[in-house]
């Protein structure tokens, strides 16, 4: 079984324009990525399918505070047996703690926060109310973590901002994209690896040479890493293939691929 534990799309009616806008960003940057999906739901669902993947947890991300409300809606609505979808709250919204509320009722599964697009830095004080209110709520908040195409001078969500946070919530399910911070692995490796933190996969093949991988991997232990792609940057076959080829036990792999987002996500 594998579930994708990082995928994004966007409403029909937005779909090309903001892959378009982000694909010019990623290629700005200097990477060579090219999105592997039109940005829909439906060819999301599509490419799934085809790549074998059993399902995907879904991550809006809210970019003002205006879109909160709406993009929440949306992510209820788009929700399938395949598709599990977490909401999104942004840091400037006066209503930030009711929607998380509402979130919650709406059974959306978890929170996305994007330091870099959403301009914060993860361990500022405020947005200690959301993680408090997260934690209250038993929602996981997944945190893009490292360098981002968008402001690459600049990292949001450094490892070590990452630890303070750990510290300051004990409670809080923290889940950490990129294996713990984009390009900023080894200092993963020393603020990180060991600590109450869930890391996914997304992004890693390519970037992330499988001797690091699998050093992370064992020292952090296998029961806390999250198969993941960030799909559409990568699609899920190619970060499948890229755990696969780790040399890691069948137990640690059951693990990454989909015992740990079944344990964390409960009934999907």
């Amino acid at each position: 079984m594998y579930i994708d534990f990082h995928t994004h799309a966007f409403a029909d009616a937005i779909a090309e324009r903001a892959i378009a806008k982000l694909e010019q960003t990623v290629i700005d940057s200097g990477y060579e990525e090219r999105a592997v999906t039109n940005g829909t739901v439906s060819d999301l669902l599509r490419r799934l399918e085809e790549w074998g993947i059993d399902k995907a947890v879904l991550l809006p991300i809210a970019t003002k505070p205006s879109q909160q409300t709406s993009i929440n809606n949306w992510a209820k609505e788009v929700m399938c047996d395949r598709l599990i979808c977490f909401g999104t709250v942004h840091p400037e919204a006066e209503d930030a703690l009711d929607e998380l509320e509402r979130i919650k009722s709406l059974g959306l599964r978890g929170v996305k926060l994007h330091p870099d697009y959403q301009n914060f830095f993860a361990d500022e004080e405020r947005l200690y109310p959301i993680y408090s209110k997260c934690a209250e709520l038993g929602l996981p908040v997944i945190f893009h973590a490292g360098l981002d195409a968008m402001c690459p001078d600049c990292i949001h969500c450094t490892p070590e901002m990452s630890a303070r946070v750990l510290e300051k919530f004990p409670d809080l399910t923290v889940i950490l994209a990129h294996m713990g911070g984009n390009e900023c692995w080894d200092d993963v490796e020393k603020h990180l690896v060991g600590k109450n933190v869930y890391l996914d996969t997304a992004f890693a093949a390519g970037h992330l040479t499988p001797e690091q991988a699998v050093r992370i991997i064992r020292n952090h232990g296998a029961d806390k890493i999250l198969f993941a792609s960030d799909c559409p940057w990568h699609g899920s076959d190619k970060e499948r293939d890229f755990v696969q080829n780790l040399p890691l036990t069948h137990e640690e792999k059951e693990l990454i691929f989909f015992k740990n987002a079944i344990r964390l996500l409960g009934d999907t």
